[in-house]
């Protein structure tokens, strides 16, 4: 993962278009598009609206995304969030209470 730096699109901030970085980035506004992240964790806050699809290294949903995910680690829907997409990734955790529409395709733990 890419290490210390996160960054944080706070409740007002929309984006439309492309997101490519290294670092891990927390999204609690809008954005439609594309994100590739793909040695760093997304962070869907729970105020966020997001349609776009994702290449990441781990996502981790706690309010509302629409899109596809491909993470070479972990997918997390936590307990309130909402994901709506087909995931491939390593490996898939989904809580209670949290919502899952779209086809999961699980590769296996490629690292520790």
């Amino acid at each position: 993962m890419a290490g210390e730096v996160t960054t944080m699109l706070g409740r007002s901030i929309t984006v439309r278009g492309e997101i490519i970085g290294s670092e891990d980035l927390t999204i609690d506004g809008t954005v439609e598009g594309t994100i590739k992240l793909t040695e760093s964790r997304l962070t869907v806050g729970p105020n966020a609206q997001m349609k776009a699809d994702l290449q990441v290294h781990d996502a981790i949903v706690l309010g509302n995304a629409q899109g596809n995910i491909i993470a070479t680690g972990r997918v997390e829907v936590r307990k309130g969030g909402s994901l709506i997409g087909n995931i491939t990734a390593a490996r898939l955790s989904v809580e209670d209470t949290a919502y899952l529409k779209g086809k999961v395709e699980l590769t296996g733990t490629k690292e520790a």
